[in-house]
């Protein structure tokens, strides 16, 4: 039996922010940690200051654009009910917003947006 290792989301993640700030360095990138185990007081705590479930991965701003970019890994990831649920809200506030199936698929679609490039 052949297993084949897929890289975690925190890997294709880590591999999408370097190139982003490689190939848009006039552009902002950063991570939402919204993730990771806490216990029940900082999580309390994060709540009161506005960390929100849900909450794509990502959010790149340039030239007057907003996109928030959920990532998950290539093989088995799968958004939760409550991203599901937030994203199209995200969405309906005039946002873009990718669900990215691993690093490549995020530079895709990324790129597919046609953000108006100034480097």
């Amino acid at each position: 039996m052949i297993s084949t290792k897929y890289p975690s989301e925190h890997e294709e993640q880590v591999a999408f922010i370097n190139w982003f700030r490689s190939k848009y360095p006039n552009y902002f990138i950063f991570a939402v940690p919204n993730g990771g185990n806490r216990n029940k007081i900082e999580a309390s705590r994060l709540k009161k200051e506005g960390v929100t479930a849900g909450v794509p991965d990502l959010i790149a701003l340039g030239m007057s654009k907003v996109c928030f970019i959920e990532m998950k890994r290539q093989k088995g990831g799968r958004l939760s009910k409550i991203q599901k649920d937030t994203i199209p809200k995200i969405e309906q506030l005039g946002f873009d917003v990718l669900v990215c199936y691993g690093f490549k698929d995020a530079v895709e679609k990324f790129e597919g947006l046609q953000w108006k490039i100034t480097q």
